[in-house]
C-alpha cells in the first residue's frame, strides 16, 4: 500500500511491529548501541503481553547478555527448575524415559511469558523506547520502488457493513528507514511480504504446532515447585505428532498444556479435545483433582526449524523472531532464540543506519549465521521432522541427531500443514467424550477464562477469499475441518431451514492463527481486528 493522505502520519529511525520477547529485545539493544535513535514499537494487544502465550521454560542465555543485572532490576524469573521428568504415556499407564539432553532444564526458570513481555517493555520505555499498545499494523507501506517504508495501523470505527461510523478515526502511518517485524508465529503481515519478495524461494514451508494451556491451581500437598514433566504417547496415536508439558511453579501454580502437530491427518481431530482427553489419564487426573482451572489460552507455535526459514531481509525491513521461525522444537523452547535474533538485528542495524537511509541490511543473517542460534538450529534441523514417520522412528530418529547424527549432511524436508490432511471418507471420524466441568471442559467455558473482546459491531477479521468454499467444498471432501481445530468455537456449520451455512463467531477469537495454516483449501485470511481486541494473556 502507498501512503494516505487522510492518515496522521510519524516518523522514526526503525519501527517494530510486535510488543513480544524479540521486538522489545530489539528495541532495548538498539537503544543500548544508540540512545539517539527514534525507536517505536507497535502492538496488537490492549497491552504489554496480552497476546503473549507460552509454556514457559525460559532459558536466560540471550538475557544474560541484553540485560545482565535482571536479577536487581526485578525480572519476574521466580521459580528456578529443580527436576524433569519425560514420560511415555500408554492409554492406561506411563513409563519412565530418559531424558533427552536438550530437554534438560538446570538453569532455566518457569515464567508468565506475558508478565515477562511486561517487565521487558519498562526496559524498553526506561530507555526511551516509545511503545503503543492497542495500535495494530494493518498494513505494508512501499515507496514507488517497492521498498517497505514503514506500516499503517487499521481505521477505527468501521462498522459490520464496512460503512463508516460516527466515531470513525483514520490509521496513522508510522514510517520509518527500517521496519522489523516481530508479529510472532504466522504474522499477519509476514505473509504478505513472504508473497511480495518470495521470501521462500529457497526454503520448505514453515510447519506448526497447535499449543493448548491452562493454568490451575491445586492443593499444596500435590504441588512440587521448579518440577517439569514432559510427555508423549497417548492420547496422541502413533503417525500422529504431540506432547504435553506440566510446569509447577509461583503459589500452588500448574501450567499445563498439549502441543498438537498441525501436520495431523485426520480431519475430526481436535487439538482441544486431545488436551482434554489428556487430562483425564491416570497420570495426570490426580494431579488436578481438587484444584480449579482458573485461566486459558491457545497459540500457534513454528515447528520447521533451520529448512523453513525464510529469506530474513528486503528492501527496508527484516523479520526476527517466531515471524521468522526461531523455535528450538527438541527444547521446546524458541523465547531465548527469539530475544538472541531481535539482538542481533539491532547489532546489525546500527551499523547499518550510520551509512544507509534505505535498503536492505544483509548483515543481519550473515551476523546470525555466525550465532549460537545457528548452531542450535543447525544441530536440530532434523529431529522435529523425523516424525513425519511416524512415532517409533521420530524417537528413534530423535536419539540418533542428538548423540552425533546431527553431523551427517542430511537434511529432511517439510510439506505445508494443510495439504497433509486426508479426505474424510478415508478416516475413522473421532468420537469424544462430553466435558465432566471438573476436568474436562468445553470450549465456549475455556474462552470466557481467556479474556477474550472483541468489539461486536466491527467487520470480521477473519476473511474468506471465497464464502462458497466450506459448505460447497470442504465440507463434503473434509467435513470442514475448521468446527474441529478452532480452540475457540470461531467456526460452526449451522442449519437452517434445510441449508447448511458456515457460520464464524469472530469475537470468539484467541488469535491462535490456526485457521489461516490448516485451513485445506487456504481459503481463511486472518487479519488484525480493529483496536487492541483479542485475548488478555498478562498472567499466563
Amino acid at each position: 500500500m502507498s501512503t494516505r493522505n487522510d492518515r496522521e502520519k510519524m516518523n522514526y529511525d526503525v519501527v517494530i511491529v510486535g510488543g513480544g520477547p524479540a521486538g522489545l529485545s530489539c528495541a532495548i539493544r538498539l537503544k543500548q548501541l544508540n540512545p539517539a535513535l527514534a525507536v517505536c514499537i507497535l502492538e496488537k494487544g490492549s497491552e504489554i503481553g496480552a497476546h503473549l502465550l507460552s509454556g514457559a521454560a525460559f532459558q536466560p542465555t540471550a538475557l544474560n547478555v541484553l540485560i545482565p543485572d535482571w536479577k536487581e532490576k526485578g525480572a519476574p524469573l521466580e521459580t528456578e527448575i529443580k527436576s524433569d521428568e519425560f514420560l511415555f504415556l500408554t492409554k492406561n499407564g506411563k513409563i519412565k524415559m530418559p531424558l533427552p539432553p536438550q530437554m534438560n532444564n538446570h538453569g532455566n526458570y518457569i515464567i508468565s511469558l506475558g508478565s515477562f513481555g511486561k517487565w521487558l517493555a519498562t526496559q524498553a520505555e526506561a530507555l526511551g523506547v516509545e511503545i503503543y499498545p492497542g495500535f495494530a499494523a494493518a498494513e505494508v507501506l512501499y515507496n514507488e520502488r517497492d521498498e517497505v517504508i514503514g506500516v499503517a495501523t487499521g481505521d477505527m470505527g468501521i462498522g459490520k457493513d464496512g460503512e463508516r461510523t460516527a466515531h470513525f478515526t483514520p490509521g496513522v502511518e508510522i514510517i520509518a528507514k527500517q521496519t522489523v517485524f516481530a508479529e510472532g508465529c504466522h504474522g499477519s503481515l509476514t505473509k504478505t511480504l513472504i508473497a511480495k519478495y518470495n521470501l521462500r524461494e529457497s526454503s520448505c514451508p514453515q510447519t506448526y504446532g497447535l499449543g493448548v494451556k491452562e493454568i490451575w491451581q491445586i492443593p499444596p500437598e500435590r504441588h512440587r515447585k521448579g518440577h517439569c514433566t514432559h510427555t508423549v504417547g497417548w492420547p496422541m496415536d502413533t503417525k500422529t505428532y504431540g506432547g504435553s508439558w506440566i510446569y509447577h511453579y509461583g503459589d500452588n501454580l500448574v501450567s499445563i498444556g498439549f502441543v498438537t502437530g498441525l501436520d495431523y491427518k485426520n480431519p475430526t481431530l481436535s487439538p482441544f479435545q486431545e488436551m482434554q482427553r489428556f487430562k483425564t489419564h491416570s497420570a495426570i487426573r490426580p494431579l488436578l483433582e481438587g484444584g480449579k482451572r482458573i485461566a486459558y489460552g491457545a497459540r500457534a507455535l513454528v515447528e520447521g526449524g533451520l529448512q523453513s526459514l525464510p529469506k530474513l531481509t528486503f528492501p527496508g525491513g527484516m523479520l526476527i523472531g517466531d515471524t521468522a521461525g526461531f523455535l528450538i522444537v527438541p527444547k521446546i523452547k524458541g523465547n531465548h532464540v527469539a530475544m538472541k535474533s531481535g539482538m542481533v538485528a539491532a547489532e546489525s542495524l546500527v551499523e547499518f543506519l550510520k551509512t544507509h537511509d534505505s535498503g536492505e541490511c544483509i548483515h543481519y543473517p550473515e551476523r546470525l549465521k555466525k550465532s549460537w542460534v545457528w548452531s542450535e538450529l543447525y544441530r536440530a534441523r532434523n529431529i522435529r521432522p523425523g516424525f513425519h514417520f511416524g512415532l517409533w522412528f521420530g524417537l528413534l530418529h530423535a536419539a540418533f541427531q542428538t548423540f552425533g547424527g546431527w553431523l551427517l549432511p542430511y537434511t529432511i524436508k517439510h510439506k505445508a500443514d494443510y495439504a497433509q490432511i486426508s479426505l474424510l471418507k478415508d478416516v475413522a471420524p473421532i468420537e469424544y467424550p462430553k466435558p465432566d466441568g471438573v476436568i474436562t471442559f468445553d470450549r465456549l467455558s475455556s474462552v470466557y477464562l481467556s479474556n477474550t473482546n472483541h468489539e461486536e459491531d466491527q467487520p470480521s477479521h477473519l476473511k474468506l477469499e471465497n464464502p462458497s468454499v466450506p459448505v460447497m467444498i470442504n465440507l463434503p471432501a473434509y467435513g470442514e475441518p475448521a468446527q474441529y481445530y478452532c480452540p475457540a468455537g470461531v467456526y460452526e456449520i449451522v442449519e437452517e431451514a434445510g441449508e447448511k451455512r458456515f457460520q464464524i463467531n469472530a469475537q470468539n477469537c484467541v488469535h491462535c492463527k490456526t485457521c489461516d495454516i490448516k485451513d485445506p483449501s487456504q481459503n481463511i485470511n486472518w487479519t488484525v481486528p480493529q483496536g487492541g481486541g483479542g485475548p488478555n494473556y498478562t498472567g499466563m
